[in-house]
């Protein structure tokens, strides 16, 4: 029997292990990983192009030291990244979600460029419910021979140069490795969140502020406040960017913004 589905499940489905919902389909993909009210329990950092297991082992190891984090997934995506899947036991917004994933990157990624790492769940009006999540691992894969799975801690750094496997991986041997892993408990989120400072409400949108709240503009400092109507979105997002007054996540989202932009 394949123990797969039901490690999957355990780990990453919405809902909570045991209730009526966790009885779907036998594989999960990434469109069913965020419930109906928008809600995740999987989370997914990915650093790639090039992958580079060295960097990404800092904020693995990083999460269990600082954070006392159980150990997350480790997988390789079939294209160019490695990928730690965390596992929550009970569902959380997903602007929560991703604000605790960048608040992650800040911290242990810093000096990775922002461009390599992909969060998820990440916003994308194309999708249902306007979020899409990770592809499922393993997957069949895009290419020949490039199949994503999960691999062992002692395996991964093997990938840097080819970020997959070969042949499609052993379904036992996938769950052997889930069935090692437990998931973070509502206390450890919570303490990380305060240690890392991300509050349990939606992050802030790098928008101006209110009148009421908006802090005065002063001559010294008119280059960094990004306040006031703008028409030019890439000075509005080097603004934001460049203000030091501003979260760290914010900024870094407006510097992956600007990367399109001419």
């Amino acid at each position: 029997m394949n123990r797969l589905p039901s490690e999957w499940r355990r780990l990453y489905a919405p809902t909570v292990p045991g209730s009526d919902a966790t009885a779907q389909a036998d594989l999960i993909d990434g469109t069913q990983l965020v419930d109906a009210q928008g809600r995740v329990r999987a989370l997914v950092l990915q650093l790639g192009r090039p992958a580079d297991w060295r960097a990404l082992s800092r904020l693995w190891q990083g999460v269990q030291l600082d954070l006392a984090w159980p150990a997350p997934a480790i997988a390789v995506s079939g294209k160019d990244g490695h990928q730690l899947w965390f596992s929550l036991a009970q569902p959380v917004p997903v602007a929560q979600a991703r604000a605790l994933l960048t608040a992650l990157q800040a911290r242990y990624l810093g000096d990775v460029a922002a461009a390599r790492v992909d969060l998820w769940p990440m916003t994308d009006t194309h999708a249902p419910q306007g979020v899409r999540h990770a592809a499922m691992i393993p997957a069949e894969p895009d290419r020949p021979e490039h199949w994503s799975a999960f691999v062992a801690p002692d395996l991964a750094p093997i990938f840097n140069d080819t970020p997959w496997l070969d042949l499609p991986p052993n379904l036992e041997g996938q769950a052997e490795l889930l069935a090692r892993l437990v998931s973070i408990s509502p206390d450890e989120w919570e303490v990380a969140q305060a240690q890392l400072g991300v509050t349990t409400a939606a992050p802030p949108t790098p928008t101006a502020a209110p009148p009421e709240h908006r802090p005065p503009a002063t001559p010294a400092e008119p280059q960094h406040s990004p306040t006031g109507p703008h028409t030019d979105p890439r000075r509005f997002l080097l603004e934001v960017m460049n203000n030091e007054a501003l979260e760290m996540h914010l900024r870094i989202e407006a510097a992956k913004a600007l990367l399109p932009l001419p």
